[in-house]
């Protein structure tokens, strides 16, 4: 039986848009189909380590452009993301590994999209 469109639209990032997606701690397996359609297809790609990230995303066979945000240039980097987003790229924000939150740079990035009414989404 097809899946209902309504789930398949889930698998495409849309334009303008920040993705959180959660990536896996220790085994690739356990990263969602939905988490690596979105990671196939944003236009860019923000993390914390790139070589991490990088690596990640190689072993999925991906190739995307990849942003490196830290707590040296977190303020930057959430301007960045913010112009990209409100220019219609659609942005991954991931940590590795885990779920970017709190007590990561990118929570600044859900932070800083907000007051431009710019929707981010979480991604499991």
């Amino acid at each position: 039986m097809p899946e209902p469109a309504a789930a398949n639209a889930s698998l495409t990032p849309l334009p303008g848009h920040l993705y959180v997606v959660a990536t896996p701690i220790g085994n690739l397996a356990d990263l969602s189909e939905r988490a690596k359609s979105i990671l196939a297809q944003v236009d860019l790609v923000a993390c914390e380590d790139t070589r991490t990230t990088g690596s990640l995303l190689s072993r999925m066979g991906l190739r995307r452009e990849l942003i490196a945000y830290h707590d040296h240039n977190a303020t930057a980097a959430a301007e960045r993301l913010v112009e990209e987003i409100a220019a219609g790229n659609s942005v991954a924000d991931v940590c590795a590994p885990g779920a970017p939150s709190t007590t990561d740079p990118g929570f600044g990035h859900t932070r800083a999209v907000h007051p431009h009414r710019l929707p981010a989404v979480p991604v499991p």
